[in-house]
Formats: C-alpha cells, sequence, structure tokens
C-alpha cells in the first residue's frame, strides 16, 4: 500500500526541492513522509532484497545508525519488493550476520515512490530501484543526492560525510573544501558584494587563515563528537 499525496512530477528533482510526500507501508507500519519532518533523513532505494550488494549496504548503514541519530537524522529504505520479502529478508540478516535491522524499509510494489523520485532507470528492462540517496532536512526539502548503478555498492562513510557538511554550512556563512570531514577547517563563504569585499580585505586575518578576498579559512567545525 503506497500512496501519492501530491499531484506534481517530481521524476526531475533537484537541491532545495521540496520532497514529495508519500503514505506508505513499511516494515515497522505505516509511515508518510511528513512523519520525519524536525529531522534529518536519509531516503534511499535498493534494486533487491536478498541480493550480496543490498546486503552489505543495509549491515553497514545498521552498524552506522547511532552516528547519525547523533545528528538528528534517520534511515528510510526502499525497494519494489513486497512487505513479506522484506521482513523475511531482515530476519535472514539478522540470522546469518547477526545484524538486527532496526529501520523501516518500504514496500513499493506499485512503485508509487520510486517514480516520485525517479528512482527508476529508465534504460533498464527490469523494474529494480537503482541505489538513490535522497538527504532531506527537517523542514523537508531535498539538500542533497546521490545515485549509483546497481551494480556499485555505497559508501556508508560519505553519506555520513555530506550530512556532516550540509550540517556544518546549513547557515549559509560557511562552506566546505574538498574532501572535508567533520571537525576540519571550513572556508568563509566568498563575499557577494564590492563593500563586503572590501570589508574582508579590510579585515585581513581577523575572520581566519586569509589567502585571499575569495579563500579565507575559518577554524574547525565538528558537527558531532
Amino acid at each position: 500500500m503506497t500512496e501519492q499525496t501530491q499531484d506534481n512530477n517530481f521524476t526531475n528533482l533537484r537541491i532545495n526541492d521540496k520532497a514529495p510526500n508519500f503514505t506508505a507501508r513499511t516494515t515497522q507500519g505505516v509511515i508518510k513522509l511528513s512523519d520525519y519532518l524536525g529531522k534529518w533523513l536519509i531516503l534511499f532505494s535498493h534494486p533487491a532484497d536478498f541480493t550480496p550488494v543490498c546486503t552489505s549496504e543495509f549491515i553497514a548503514f545498521q552498524k552506522a545508525s547511532d552516528d547519525f541519530r547523533e545528528m538528528n537524522c534517520e534511515f528510510l529504505g526502499l525497494s519494489a519488493d513486497s512487505i513479506y520479502s522484506h521482513l523475511a529478508w531482515v530476519m535472514n540478516i539478522k540470522e546469518k550476520f547477526g545484524v538486527e535491522i532496526t529501520f523501516p524499509i518500504i514496500e513499493d510494489l506499485s512503485l508509487t515512490v520510486a517514480e516520485l523520485y525517479g528512482m527508476i532507470d529508465e534504460t533498464s528492462s527490469s523494474t529494480a530501484t537503482v541505489r538513490s540517496v535522497f538527504f532531506i532536512n527537517p523542514e523537508g526539502d531535498i539538500k542533497a543526492q546521490i545515485h549509483y548503478p546497481m551494480s556499485v555498492g555505497r559508501s556508508v562513510y560519505e553519506i555520513r560525510r555530506v550530512l556532516s557538511a550540509l550540517i556544518a554550512t546549513e547557515s549559509g556563512d560557511t562552506v566546505t573544501p574538498e574532501g572535508w570531514q567533520n571537525g576540519d577547517d571550513v572556508l568563509l563563504s566568498p563575499p557577494i558584494t564590492l563593500e563586503a569585499l572590501k570589508k574582508r580585505l579590510e579585515n585581513g586575518g581577523e575572520e581566519g587563515e586569509q589567502l585571499d578576498w575569495y579563500f579565507t579559512k575559518g577554524k574547525g567545525l565538528r558537527v558531532v563528537k
């Protein structure tokens, strides 16, 4: 059971778009996307239950779940498999790998949510969802998205890094450089007016380590310990 609650076509979602709301049956009961307002949410799809790459990913997500909750973030998985397949797979992971999956998995037999979020590979002959990841902020806006082919497993470490960077820069005053990790120095957002540029130059290194007006380092920023 999956129900779309918006009429717009969201197959070409962009950063800062409002995440389409939906109601769906999951391994933890019926949920709505709006239930997660007030928290960060990682909404991710996987091609199929009982497959090796997806199993490795779910184990990694579960093992990292406490770290994400420290950042006020929850997980919500999805595939086109039935609720019964999801339940059997979750039980199998616990039996074979000793890992209990505690986050919900959406049943999307009708592909309603997958199509809302553009999770279906249009060039594929199957209905398997690609490995999509949507970073949805506490206000319900999409702040980042990553898509992987079915053959390539995701890096939960990289997903955690991206979430940390999104939180660190949400004020708009800072940006993160290449490869930034939680606790590293950030960069100050560059000035966008001539007056602000002159002020940055006048302040010199007062705001941080200044290499030029557009490249000024701020202090290290740690989102969580």
